[in-house]
This record gives C-alpha cells, structure tokens and sequence, in this order.
C-alpha cells in the first residue's frame, strides 16, 4: 500500500466513563467488560493491516502499553467533540506525508479485516470511504484528502450524521463509495443481537 495510515479512536478504559448508555440497562461493570471485549476485537482484526497505525486515546496513554502490541503509534485525542477530534487526526497525519487514511472507532464489533483491507483499497478509486452504521452514524472514516467540511456542522452520535455526511460530498462533487452496513454496540439490544449472531457462525 501507498504511505496509509490507520488511526483507532479509543477511550481510556475508566469505570462509568465507557458505554455509557450501556451501561444505564446493564451496570458500569458489565458495561466495562463489554467494551473491552469490544476493544480486543478491534485490535485482533486490524493487526494484520499492513499499515502505520495510530491508536488515538480518549485522554492519556497509560504507563503500559505492552497490551497493544508492538505496532502503534501512540497519540491523545484533542478537540472540543468528536468532529473536531477526528479532523485534528486527519490534519496530523495528512500534514505528516499520508496519503491515504481510515479512521474507526472500537464500537463495532461486526467489523473483520477485510473489510478495513476494502477501504484502503476503494480509496485507491474514491477520495472517501465510509462504513455506514445502522443507526445512521458511521463505524468507519477514510480519505485521501483533508475535508474539513466533513466534520463540521454535524449533530454527532445522532441517526442523521451519515445522511448529512454524504450531502456535503455530494455538493462538493466528492468521490466517494461505502462498506457494508454494519451495527455498532451502544444499547443493550445491540449488544445481545451481536451474540445472537456470533452464535450461527459459530
């Protein structure tokens, strides 16, 4: 691949501060367990994508990292929401010679390698990739290019963000193309049809 990059939007693991709405039906514990199972997973798929990666955390980078592997870049989110957040990562590295860029968070835990390895590969097409969720947000974020429009402007963490996201590229006359749509865990319906489904492939 071209100079890529990889960027994992992470919060630090802090009892009560992870899965949130989770956590309102199933305890800050469990919670906290399922988001961590939820951040194994996203670690295991993209750690055999051949690319730089950049695991953004929430607020610090802890003493010991030795949990990540050995193939990160270890950087800390800086924005006042997660639109400015994710645009200050995408400046960092396109600023630092990248040329082709995803971003996703540690919420899906649908997501596989090869659908990552398909964003890279459609941004050899496209100037933009997305992985549209089925709450109408996105799991996933890739560019070729910095667009700063794509993050402002948009009511976040709320079934219109992808609808919105794609209209400011089409009036831009942006390329771009879309994965699979995948579900995201944020409630516990959520969370429960995921093990339903990890059952039958089973």
């Amino acid at each position: 691949m071209e100079k890529s990059a990889l960027i994992i939007f992470q919060k630090n693991a802090v009892l009560g501060k992870v899965k949130t709405r989770l956590s309102v039906d199933v305890g800050d514990e469990s919670a906290m367990k399922i988001y961590q199972e939820l951040v194994r997973h996203t670690h295991h798929v993209c750690g055999s994508v051949p690319v730089q990666k950049f695991l953004f955390l929430s607020n610090f980078i802890p003493d010991d990292v030795s949990e990540f592997g050995q193939d990160y870049n270890f950087e800390i989110q800086s924005g006042n929401d997660l639109g400015s957040r994710m645009e200050n990562a995408f400046q960092r590295l396109f600023s630092n010679g990248y040329e082709k860029i995803v971003l996703l968070g540690t919420d899906c835990g649908e997501l596989e390698k090869g659908t990552v390895f398909e964003a890279f590969n459609l941004l050899d097409r496209h100037e933009v990739v997305i992985g549209p969720a089925r709450d109408g947000g996105y799991y996933l974020l890739g560019m070729t290019k910095m667009i700063p429009d794509l993050f402002e402007e948009i009511p976040w963490s709320t079934e219109k963000v992808l609808f919105l996201t794609m209209e400011k590229l089409e009036i831009q006359n942006i390329s771009y193309d879309l994965l699979e749509i995948l579900s995201d865990v944020d409630r516990v319906e959520d969370w429960i049809k995921l093990k339903e489904k990890q059952k039958v492939q089973s």
